[in-house]
């Protein structure tokens, strides 16, 4: 499992003109499976992906395959966490 944080960096300005792509990039993750929760890190400070389904270097690619990523709109940091304890109603997350 993953936790992808995209914090803005220096092109953070070009974030309007590159939207539709990056959110077209999060509808294929959502579709394929690999993206289970997006959101927004506050106050405006990025945003953030909870993943599974993938290695860590298919991981790296897609996130690298994000619009936001290629232009330096935001800088990616991918976690990679192995859940050993789980809420019941998150209980899929540890197969």
């Amino acid at each position: 499992m993953f936790i992808i944080l995209l914090r803005f960096s220096e092109n953070k300005a070009r974030a309007q003109e590159l939207m539709d792509a990056h959110k077209a990039w999060i509808r294929q993750g959502v579709d394929d499976g690999v993206f289970l929760m997006v959101g927004s890190l506050q106050p405006n400070a990025g945003g953030a992906i909870l993943a599974q389904g993938c290695t860590p270097d298919e991981m790296r690619r897609r996130v690298d395959d994000d619009p936001f990523v290629a232009e330096k709109v935001v800088a990616a940091e991918i976690l990679e966490i192995t859940p050993n304890i789980t809420d019941p109603r998150l209980e899929f997350l540890a197969t």
